[in-house]
Formats: C-alpha cells, structure tokens, sequence
C-alpha cells in the first residue's frame, strides 16, 4: 500500500510574496527532500494551490484578510522554487478557501498506509486540509511533518499543533 504526500500551498505568495515569511523559505529544502523521497518509493505526492479571482478583496475571506495573492495565473499564485519544477507532473487541486473539498473527495476513493502533510500556512490551510483528510480517511494515520510546515505567527502555529494532536493527528519531528 502506498504513502501519500500533500504538498499544501508551497506558493509564491506564502513564501516571498505578500504574506510571506522568513520561515516558509526555510521548508523549501525539506519539502524537496519528501518529495524526492516519496517518489523514489514509488508512493505518491499531490498538491493544493490557494487559487483567488481579481475580485477577491470581495469575497468573505478577503473581507477578513484583506491582502490580495494568490490570484490565479500571477507570479504570487505559483509554486515556489525547486518545488514548482518537482510537482509539475503531479496531481494538483485548486481551492478558493482552506481547506480543499475535492481533495477530500479525492481521498474517499482511496487507501493509503498513511497520510503525510507539509506546506503552508500551517494554522490555516494545512490544519484545515488534514482536518479534511481525516474525516475522509478516518482509519488512515494522518501525519503532518513538523520541519515541513510554518506560519508568521508563532503562537497560532504553535496552537494548531496542539488542536492536530487532539484529533489523533500524529506530529512528525
């Protein structure tokens, strides 16, 4: 039975762009390496991309976080680094929101031995996606990888890690 990496939000925007960070550039290394890793195992890696229209500052999620990116097709909206040339052959699944409805439908066809997440941000879309991943795939061990995730904000992260925890969510160090 295979692994599955999920590659979430590994983005232009997220990394170096308008909400980026520091930290997201540091992930770039470890994700390359699971990535390579999970493909030289024969498993497979998939993606999410944040995907917004022109018209984002009106949407409900723009109203609360009013910073425009990823607006599909700009420079902000890719993939970020080596991880855009690694993924380009890869499943990906656009989202306008969170968490990723067809990713979790994608997973209710499938069986996995576990689930592993990496990407950003980690107390947004990657709480929410493995959030997902579990409801979808309730006896599969979800697990996200702790030296492949990060946020600007340190105590939200750090908060998201303990909410992961007590939904059996298991943290890899």
């Amino acid at each position: 039975m295979k692994r599955l990496l999920v590659v979430v939000d590994y983005q232009n925007d997220f990394v170096c762009g308008s909400l980026g960070f520091d930290k997201a550039k540091e992930l770039e290394d470890r994700i390359v390496y699971l990535i390579k890793e999970y493909r030289m195992n024969g498993d497979e890696v998939i993606y999410t991309m944040d995907t917004h229209q022109s018209n984002y500052l009106d949407t409900y999620e723009g109203q609360h976080l009013p910073i425009e990116h990823c607006i599909e097709h700009s420079e902000g909206w890719q993939l970020y680094g080596k991880v855009k040339d690694l993924l380009q052959d890869s499943l990906c699944f656009k989202k306008n929101t969170f968490p990723s409805l067809d990713l979790a439908y994608y997973l209710e066809d499938k069986k996995y031995k576990d689930i592993t997440f990496v990407g950003l941000v980690s107390n947004i879309c990657v709480i929410s996606n493995a959030i997902m991943a579990k409801a979808a795939q309730c006896e599969t061990p979800i697990r996200v990888d702790l030296k492949g995730i990060g946020s600007s904000d340190e105590k939200a992260h750090q908060a998201c890690i303990e909410v992961m925890k007590s939904l059996q969510i298991e943290m890899i160090e």
